[in-house]
């Protein structure tokens, strides 16, 4: 899982990376607090989990760039 990391496709899925180091700080946090995975952990550590939640595009990063309405 790991292995995910060290491709480009992750980092051009978040937009660079340094959006995917602060959305892997965050989202681990959340994690290590207590937070639930929204992918199945199957014996995954919560890096893990965080790198596959972004891959399967269940996190994003918010960067208040967002149309407003």
């Amino acid at each position: 899982m790991i292995e995910a990391l060290k491709s480009d496709e992750i980092v051009n899925k978040v937009g660079g990376r340094f959006r995917l180091t602060a959305l892997i700080q965050r989202r681990l946090g959340e994690i290590i607090d207590g937070a639930r995975p929204l992918v199945d952990r199957n014996g995954m550590s919560d890096l893990e989990v965080v790198i596959e939640e972004i891959m399967q595009d269940k996190i994003t990063i918010d960067d208040g760039t967002a149309a407003a309405e």
